[in-house]
């Protein structure tokens, strides 16, 4: 399988990507590594791209599909690929068609893993990575068990410099511009599938495998039957066998292709007495036909009366009972539901009088209770100032 990683920052294409070469044995081509290793090699391209990048600019598109040109011509990646950052915009997903055409080894599968905004900025911004072995953890989602300390190794904890919210809001903006063109383009291709990014990183990768082992099989099945209609037309094979035929339905079923019309063998013409006896039992054969269809109607005569009966019209008698109308009945249901609604309306004006009520009598003892407090207070206060008045006297 030949399959592209699709996703915006922090999705989890990495751990996918890592996981998926591990299982399928396939490489996981990113074009930063490759550029690193490219620069660090000193090839030709190499040199190229460290003086962009010494010179603070971006790489061009021609520098990395000269790498991945060079990355796919090597051995490992003859049963497939999975590219991980690459395609980034329209331009760089045409180009890079054209490349995978000319090596004969086209894109299979588009794989977009959706994520939340918010829960792209939980993952980016809570990332730490360990200086001294490079573990990985996130202080939201699997925080260490020592702050800023690594489980493994006891290294110190970094944050990457570019997990802050402007950069990683600059890096979103850009990928709606640019990167979400290259989904349309493989939707419109028929290559794109989308898999959900939340939950565990486990449940995750089972939804992934699942969605490439039904586009494993469908193109299995579709090259099978073409391969099988091909021989078939060059009179390669005499007959196709059940279990043939049982896979060009199925991927007749995920192409939508008609199936192929059955050609009549011409019969030959019948003898004179083979006619005679035909037009003899013809006869016979129109009078048992004309039995049946007037048992038929008859049947359905009896039926109908049987219905007739059977439904009673409104307001006649049948067998000495009177039908009630359903009309009726209605509106003793109508009548009974207006009781209800007039009843509850009842309790609950009770209900709010009853707390007026209470309301009411707490604001009056309330008032009471004040205007003692303030009548002792003015006794107490005159009391005082006749004491003062004595002694001063």
């Amino acid at each position: 399988m030949r399959i592209i990683l699709l996703g915006a920052p922090g999705c989890g294409k990495g751990t996918q990507g890592q996981r998926l070469a591990e299982r399928y044995k396939i490489p996981e081509i990113s074009t930063g590594d490759l550029l690193r290793e490219a620069v660090a090699a000193g090839t030709t391209l190499g040199k190229a791209a460290k003086a962009v990048m010494d010179a603070g600019q971006l790489v061009s598109d021609d520098i990395v599909l000269g790498v991945i040109r060079e990355r796919l011509t090597l051995g490992d990646t003859g049963n497939g690929f999975i590219l991980d950052g690459f395609p980034r915009n329209a331009a760089q997903a045409e180009q890079l068609d054209e490349l995978l055409d000319q090596l004969g080894q086209p894109i299979d599968l588009a794989l977009l893993i959706e994520v939340d905004v918010d829960v792209i900025l939980q993952r980016l911004l809570g990332r730490r990575t360990c200086v001294s072995c490079g573990a990985s953890y996130n202080i939201f989602y699997a925080p260490p068990r020592m702050d800023d300390s690594c489980d493994e190794c006891g290294g110190r904890l970094k944050r990457r410099g570019d997990d802050n919210e402007e950069t990683i809001g600059n890096r979103l903006r850009i990928y709606e511009m640019q990167t979400l063109p290259v989904i349309d383009r493989y939707r419109e291709l028929g290559r794109l599938r989308v898999v959900q990014g939340l939950g565990d990183i486990d449940d995750i990768f089972k939804a992934v495998s699942k969605t490439i082992a039904e586009v494993k099989a469908a193109f299995g099945n579709q090259d099978r039957s073409a391969a099988i209609r091909r021989a078939v037309a060059r009179k390669q094979l005499p007959q196709a066998t059940d279990r043939d035929k049982k896979q060009d339905k199925q991927s007749a079923k995920v192409t939508g292709a008609k199936k192929p019309a059955k050609k009549v063998a011409s019969k030959a013409k019948p003898a004179k007495k083979t006619a005679k006896k035909t037009a003899n039992k013809k006869p016979a054969a129109k009078k048992k036909v004309a039995k049946k269809t007037v048992k038929k109607s008859a049947s359905k005569k009896a039926a109908t009366k049987k219905k007739i009966v059977k439904k009673p019209v409104p307001g006649k008698k049948v067998a000495g009972k009177t039908v009630t109308k359903t009309a009726s009945r209605k509106t003793a249901a109508k009548k009974k539901v207006v009781k209800k609604q007039a009843a509850k309306k009842a309790v609950a004006k009770k209900k709010v009088t009853g707390k007026t009520i209470r309301k009411k009598r707490l604001i009056k003892a309330a008032l009471t209770r004040k205007k003692t407090r303030s009548g002792k207070k003015i006794a107490a206060k005159k009391k005082v100032s006749k004491k003062k008045a004595a002694r001063k006297r």
